[in-house]
């Protein structure tokens, strides 16, 4: 019997993650980055809040992401966030967060549950205009939403003025792919 040897793929398939050209813009996969949800337990949001500070995990108000050292994090709902984290040291981000917050936390992990895609370039509030519900000429760095791209349920973070953060269903990483890429076309 041959040996099975399992390599990892990426949400779209591919042994690496894709980079690639969309116009003026510049469209990566994020394969390199681990998530866990985290959510405290009923009343232990201020130890939560004290032991996020202590490890330099931002917790950051509704609609709006931070970026620490280490960790990032973004609102999701009240009392949830998800932590970002780089994946060559914390492949197991809830055993990681979990040495931390102990039973003070509820969380999930999330690595696997999501696609993550990086847009850059320069005018990315035109491109989005019609892909979503989200402002983003007028909301500043940092910002943070939910919002629907082609049907499709996803989070956006506002890294800067020339870069957008898209996550969403790794399931549907295909369509949403497809989505960025053909409001590129249209906009380019």
């Amino acid at each position: 019997m041959p040996d099975l040897v399992l390599k990892p793929l990426t949400a779209l398939g591919h042994d690496a993650p894709l980079t690639e050209s969309l116009g003026p813009w510049t469209l990566t996969e994020r394969a390199d980055v681990a998530l866990a949800s985290l959510a405290p337990r009923r009343g232990r949001a201020e130890d939560v809040a004290r032991i996020a500070a202590a490890a330099g995990i931002a917790l950051p108000s509704p609609a709006m992401s931070a970026m620490g050292a280490v960790f990032g994090s973004f609102w999701m709902t009240p009392e949830m966030w998800m932590i970002e984290a780089p994946f060559d040291s914390h492949s197991d981000i809830r055993a990681h967060l979990l040495g931390l917050f102990g039973d003070a936390a509820s969380i999930t992990e999330q690595t696997d549950a999501w696609v993550r895609f990086d847009l850059s370039g320069e005018n990315l509030p035109h491109l989005f205009e019609k892909l979503a519900n989200f402002d983003l000429a007028t909301a500043p760095e940092g910002a943070a939403t939910r919002t629907v791209i082609e049907h499709m349920g996803c989070y956006l973070v506002k890294r800067s003025a020339t870069q957008v953060t898209i996550y969403g269903g790794r399931s549907s990483a295909q369509s949403l792919h497809h989505a960025l890429k053909l409001a590129a076309q249209a906009q380019a």
